[in-house]
């Protein structure tokens, strides 16, 4: 097996697998990062086709659709690889042009984002969105149940990136109004962490109350281990998938909107949970714990 992307979220899914396959083979751009797996037992590569000439099925945990088209335009056609299973998320359009580029080097794909942020790479209980061949997917189907729970949506790559873009369009929209909400709470005088008690005793309760807020806001550490501008980068997909299918949308170009005056306010690196500070900053207010 191959990994190549060995960032915050690869680095953490390629290390969970060193102990569930005979060698994987790992490769990125920083050599620290692969001095990093290679101490957890994984093999180095100095490249893309030398992970893929040792390797029958590689994945793929890359930042951009671009970089993981590039990577998919290096791999050579006469190697070991058969399968690639990309946990990217890149859309469903470049999914598909990724699927072909493979199909004509004789490759299958595996589209197989992921959902969970960085705790659920490193405790294995990710969100794991697979679409392609059912026969491919089988082969694969082991490995993915070492990273998290698995589900089949469906017979084709892009399918897996349609739910992704879906379920990070929720979980960036609740984020954000999660975060006016609080913020005009404590403005108004209440107690954040009652606050948060209060909306998870209700219907207000949402993943953002329930667990980014209680772990990276109220400490003020910002470290759930997602950035703003994969945030943004994810909700604009959506959006442009939408135009695309002809699907209506009217909340989900104001959550673009908030999380791209993020990403210019806060910078593309800092933590997504940051968005509060967007709001703080114009309310005058800090929501501490």
């Amino acid at each position: 097996v191959g990994f190549i992307g060995l960032g915050k979220m690869g680095g953490a899914i390629a290390i969970r697998m060193t102990g569930n396959v005979k060698t994987l083979t790992v490769f990125d751009t920083q050599p620290a990062a692969i001095d990093r797996l290679v101490a957890k037992g994984a093999s180095p590569a100095t490249s893309v086709a030398a992970v893929a000439a040792s390797s029958e099925i590689v994945f793929l945990s890359l930042p951009s659709p671009l970089i993981v088209r590039d990577v998919a335009r290096e791999l050579p056609r006469d190697a070991a690889t058969r399968t690639v299973v990309d946990l990217s998320t890149t859309g469903p359009q470049i999914a598909d042009e990724i699927a072909q580029i493979l199909a004509a080097r004789g490759l299958g794909l595996i589209d197989a984002p992921v959902s969970g942020g960085l705790a659920g790479a490193v405790n294995g209980t990710l969100a794991v969105m697979a679409a392609g061949a059912p026969g491919v997917f089988e082969k694969c189907r082991p490995l993915l149940a070492t990273i998290g729970k698995v589900f089949f949506v469906g017979d084709r790559p892009g399918l897996g990136q349609t739910m992704k873009l879906c379920n990070n369009l929720l979980s960036a929209a609740v984020l954000a109004l999660s975060s006016e909400a609080v913020v005009m709470g404590v403005k108004a005088g209440l107690d954040p962490k009652v606050m948060l008690d209060v909306i998870n005793a209700g219907s207000g309760r949402n993943s953002a109350t329930q667990d980014k807020f209680p772990r990276s806001v109220l400490p003020r550490t910002f470290d759930f281990g997602f950035s703003t501008g994969l945030m943004y980068k994810d909700v604009k997909l959506c959006m442009e998938e939408a135009e695309r299918l002809g699907v209506p949308m009217w909340v989900g170009p104001a959550v673009r909107q908030i999380w791209m005056h993020a990403c210019h306010e806060l910078g593309a690196d800092s933590d997504f949970t940051a968005i509060v500070k967007c709001i703080e900053r114009l309310a005058k207010i800090e929501v501490r714990g």
